[in-house]
């Protein structure tokens, strides 16, 4: 069984990493832009040609640079909403089953209520425009993907929040942070995890494989400002956290101010416990230490 990884140097792709030894009958095949460039269709035809068969395609490879695609779209368009739709045709042609890493931006968050995977998408930024244009693109080419939207993603590997704000606290005695921006963090470590449980349960049974748009972030809610407090706590920095307003903290990008996914159609068809993000947070801390 051989499992392709795209994006493969990213936090996901190389939590993915960290675990193959788990897996000693599975075959993975790693690739991030100097292996595979997923952005030409003849190029990614020519390497599942030449390294497959593949059973299946994970597809972590994106443009995650909120604030600079507001000038760069094309440059988002094309890994975040080109190579998706070129991958998903290809995983069409050759039979192998693709999951697809998406976003919370799709949604313009203005929700009061965690969203659902049936809810109105309307991103307000160029990042999350191209990323749901990616997911169109995915299941317009190839029904049968599954589509992972994820929220807030921290790793050890990569830059993310949670390493920022170790770094600044443990330099300055007072940081401000926004808290009217209201989501859930999610370790990479158990979407890694995620991924796995979906080819396994597959593995054991092929009708396991349900298509289509799941949400999965960790379990609870809070704003960044509750999350550099906590991060503050469990690593003992002192260093005093501000609230602050997001007029007061101008990004370029616009962020959607209500960003928490409900999680009952993966915990449903997956039978899956998923920890809550402070629980998660202790794990990540565990795994850096």
């Amino acid at each position: 069984m051989k499992i392709l990884v795209t994006g493969s140097n990213g936090q996901l792709g190389s939590e993915l990493k960290s675990r193959v030894k788990e897996f000693k009958s599975w075959k993975f095949v790693f690739t991030d832009v100097e292996e595979l460039d997923i952005t030409s269709a003849e190029a990614i035809e020519t390497y599942i040609k030449k390294k497959g068969p593949f059973n299946y395609l994970v597809n972590c490879a994106a443009y995650t640079a909120v604030d600079k695609a507001e000038d760069e779209f094309e440059k988002a368009s094309l890994l975040n909403a080109y190579a998706p739709g070129y991958l998903a045709k290809a995983c069409k042609n050759h039979d192998i089953k693709l999951i697809h890493i998406s976003t919370d931006y799709v949604f313009e968050g203005k929700n009061h209520t965690p969203y659902t995977e049936n809810d109105e998408t309307s991103p307000n930024s160029v990042y999350g425009k191209t990323k749901l244009n990616g997911e169109l693109q995915v299941l317009m080419n190839n029904s049968e993907s599954i589509v992972l939207r994820t929220s807030w993603l921290y790793s050890r590997f990569g830059h993310n929040f949670v390493k920022v704000m170790q770094k600044i606290g443990s330099e300055r005695n007072k940081i401000s942070v926004v808290f009217d921006q209201i989501g859930t963090p999610t370790h990479a470590y158990d979407l890694a995890d995620i991924i796995l449980t979906i080819i396994s349960q597959t593995e054991e049974k092929k009708s396991n494989w349900k298509s289509g748009i799941y949400h999965f972030s960790n379990e609870g809610v809070c704003s960044w400002y509750d999350f550099a407090i906590e991060i503050m706590k469990l690593w003992n920095i002192d260093c005093d956290v501000e609230p602050i307003t997001s007029d007061m903290y101008p990004q370029k990008a616009p962020r959607p101010f209500y960003s928490v996914m409900n999680k009952a159609k993966i915990k449903q068809n997956y039978s899956i416990k998923i920890s809550h993000w402070k629980d998660a947070l202790l794990k990540y801390k565990n795994l850096t230490e």
